[in-house]
């Protein structure tokens, strides 16, 4: 299994941007990348600064999202709707995007359901539990 560095996770975006940004053609992931970067602009200096991307930390007493961990969320989230993996993910994620007429917004929902089941693994010591993940989107997509 790949398990990349924090160096090598923020390296893959800043290239992609930075070949996006020259015309160079993307390959595999770098596509959906550049789709998730450009809907997000506040993001387009940081990964044109490669240095500053590869130094810049990002705590929670700052109170500001890693980058990165937002765009590798955002990515996570796709492979799931795509493959409907955990099964039943792809049904929720549209009645919430329905919920809320905008996909977006929705994807966003789902990240912080993600993000919160895996911080909830990580405290426990334990493995992602995919049905409690796949209940709190459900439960998102109710209102």
């Amino acid at each position: 299994m790949f398990n990349p560095s924090r160096d090598q996770v923020r390296r893959f975006f800043c290239d992609a941007w930075q070949k996006d940004r020259q015309g160079l053609p993307l390959v595999g992931a770098e596509t959906i990348a550049v789709d998730l970067i450009r809907l997000h602009p506040e993001y387009h200096a940081l990964l044109a600064d490669v240095e500053r991307a590869l130094s810049q930390e990002w705590t929670p007493e700052e109170g500001q999202m890693n980058p990165f961990l937002h765009l590798s969320l955002h990515l996570a989230v796709e492979e799931q709707i795509s493959i409907d993996h955990p099964r039943g993910i792809r049904e929720a994620f549209h009645a919430l995007a329905r919920r809320l007429d905008d996909p977006h917004a929705a994807k966003h929902q789902l990240l912080e359901c993600l993000g919160e089941a895996v911080w909830r693994a990580q405290q426990a010591g334990n493995q992602l539990d995919p049905e409690a993940y796949l209940e709190a989107v459900k439960r998102a997509g109710r209102g």
